[in-house]
């Protein structure tokens, strides 16, 4: 499948995600903590949607994340598009599922704040 490391990005608002996926036993981290550890607990549940999605899939992959900006909900949104879209770079029959599911898994959100009016 991989040789090397799938490197993709996501975004949403000002929050930049990068995920970095290399073959391994299924670890996720997110800023060098594990995903389990993750708070909030709403947002570590969003980024695991893909994960879930893809099931047996996943569980060979390691999978490390970076993100930066934003806030808290626009961290995991973005965060849970660098993940899908690192797995279904990963194995191609999950884009399918991915877009089933949730468009937004695999498309970014192009929607920002609009500025004030005087």
């Amino acid at each position: 499948m991989i040789t090397k490391a799938i490197h993709v990005s996501g975004s949403r608002k000002s929050a930049i995600a990068r995920a970095t996926l290399t073959l391994g036993a299924g670890i996720v981290r997110v800023n060098s903590q594990l995903l389990d550890t993750y708070e909030p607990s709403i947002s570590r549940l969003k980024i695991q949607e893909p994960i879930i999605i893809a099931g047996d899939r996943a569980k060979n992959v390691n999978i490390s994340v970076q993100v930066h900006g934003g806030g808290t909900t626009s961290q995991a949104d973005a965060c849970r598009l660098a993940v899908a879209r690192a797995l279904a770079r990963y194995d191609k029959t999950l884009q399918k599922s991915f877009l089933d599911y949730d468009r937004a898994l695999l498309v970014a959100d192009v929607r920002r704040k609009e500025t004030h009016k005087p």
